[in-house]
């Protein structure tokens, strides 16, 4: 399906505040970006450079006062994402050095805690591909879907014991539920078709079968029609704003149609 995504974002600052962005989604695997709009209000020198995850970030200056940032992009998204019952696990001797990254605990995802829960919920499920569709779908029928009960500091650990949360927290615990059975697994940012209330999302992907799949806790069965963003270990490497400073969001809005 091709999509037009859009994200419009307004601050405000009493000082100049350093700040980067990471709002612009790139070609890749399941989505082929045919066209873009990159708005700032007031205009100010921009600087992109490409992170250690292969994430577009931009750099700049806020200015004092009010300041607008507008995003689109129109893309061509995959219908489906794919599903492989019965791919394997790849031991941890034969990854990629790239993808080794992903299996280390991290800020929001302490994988070298939760591994005796892990165990117990993924049973004799066959390692791999089944484990993590296990893990998955224990998430999306035990904990509860819920705004306002999660901040910024929420972890993985904090939601298995909370059993309440939002689509980060959903995906920081699949990724360390994940990373504790040796399996890489990496945070999504991005966009999804028809998400109801509609949000800038998060989701995980686990590296199974020498290459990576999509895995989505919030919802209840695979769906397609994603613009990734951000791929990083956590929350902290897919920020969408990072200020150093003081920096009110005053208003966010985020658009995702089907166009012709």
């Amino acid at each position: 399906m091709r999509l037009k995504v859009e994200c419009q974002l307004a601050f405000k600052t009493e000082t100049p505040t350093p700040a980067i962005f990471m709002l612009r989604p790139r070609s890749g695997y399941g989505q082929w970006v045919m066209r873009e709009e990159y708005l700032l209000e007031p205009s100010v020198p921009v600087v992109e450079y490409t992170d250690s995850y292969g994430n577009l970030c931009q750099r700049l200056v806020v200015p004092t006062g009010e300041f607008k940032i507008y995003t689109s992009a129109t893309a061509d998204a995959a219908d489906e994402i794919d599903v492989a019952p019965g791919v394997p696990f790849v031991p941890v001797e034969k990854l990629p050095e790239s993808v080794i990254q992903f299996l280390l605990p991290s800020r929001y995802c302490q994988a070298d805690l939760v591994g005796d829960r892990a165990l117990e919920i993924v049973g004799d499920a066959l390692p791999g591909y089944d484990q993590v569709e296990t893990i998955r779908r224990w998430i999306h029928d035990n904990i509860e879907y819920r705004y306002g009960t999660s901040d910024a500091s929420t972890s993985a650990v904090d939601t298995i014991k909370q059993q309440v949360g939002v689509c980060r927290d959903f995906a920081h615990l699949g990724i360390s539920l994940c990373r504790s059975l040796n399996i890489p697994a990496r945070m999504v940012v991005g966009y999804l078709y028809q998400l109801d209330p509609m949000d800038l999302h998060a989701w995980f992907e686990a590296y199974v079968g020498d290459r990576w799949y999509t895995f989505d806790a919030t919802q209840d069965k695979p769906r397609g029609n994603r613009i990734a963003i951000a791929y990083g270990r956590d929350a902290a490497d897919v920020a969408l704003s990072t200020q150093f400073g003081p920096m009110q969001l005053l208003e966010m809005k985020v658009g995702v149609d089907a166009v012709k």
